[in-house]
């Protein structure tokens, strides 16, 4: 596999953030960054809050992005993701899926139809293991949107650290909220990581709360230099 021709499918958070280094760190080939654009925030397979900001994730990385609008509806969005694989000269596609067999079976058959290697590097790994490799790996990821009982609006903008873990387990143990949010409890943001030759800094953000749930809303952001203070 050392040297396939993959592309990764990003949406500026950290699963698959961490899938990205996964692969780099493999010696995959790493040819494009992919992202699907949802024009409704109930897609079901891929993720819309700040996904505007994948461009300047790209540029921090140094691979291109290739993206593609989707009207996010059931089953048909998987069409223009197949669509949009199929311009590309690759050999393989790399998910973030973890434990989500809806995610992973779908990108699964996607890549048989297409003649691709489907590479999940997170797949079925402890959820709370991979928290604490961000963190030992120096990501700097922000919760960005939480849906789920049990958060409130000071979640929104939180750095993901040491006890914004052993919180998320207290949610896990009361609520059975996901460890990761990859049932949809929670979003995240990753304003930089060991890959990245810049960083995101947040200009300015706005707090979007409705009922029980809301998202952190970035209006505004550049790329910085490592040494600059992100948020």
């Amino acid at each position: 596999m050392f040297n396939m021709r993959v592309a990764v499918l990003v949406t500026g958070g950290k699963d698959s953030a961490l899938a990205l280094y996964r692969a780099l760190k493999q010696d995959f080939a790493v040819k494009y960054l992919v992202t699907m654009i949802p024009q409704r925030e109930d897609s079901w397979m891929f993720h819309s809050v700040n996904i505007h900001l994948t461009d300047l994730f790209a540029e921090a990385v140094g691979i291109p992005l290739v993206k593609r609008e989707t009207a996010g509806i059931k089953e048909m969005e998987l069409k223009d993701l197949k669509e949009l694989l199929a311009t590309l000269d690759i050999e393989g596609v790399v998910s973030g899926a973890i434990l989500s067999n809806y995610q992973k079976e779908r990108i699964d058959r996607i890549c048989r139809e297409l003649g691709l290697e489907s590479i999940a590097p997170l797949w079925h790994d402890d959820p709370m293991n991979l928290l604490k490799e961000m963190i030992s790996l120096d990501f700097e990821a922000i919760i960005v949107g939480v849906y789920a009982y049990g958060f409130d609006e000071s979640w929104l903008g939180r750095r993901i650290d040491s006890p914004t873990i052993s919180d998320l387990a207290r949610l896990n143990k009361e609520y059975q909220v996901s460890l990761v949010g990859e049932g949809g409890e929670y979003e995240t943001l990753v304003l930089d990581a060991s890959f990245f030759t810049k960083r995101i800094r947040l200009l300015e953000v706005e707090k979007v709360w409705e009922d029980y749930g809301g998202h952190l809303l970035v209006k505004k952001a550049e790329l910085a230099d490592k040494a600059e203070k992100v948020f």
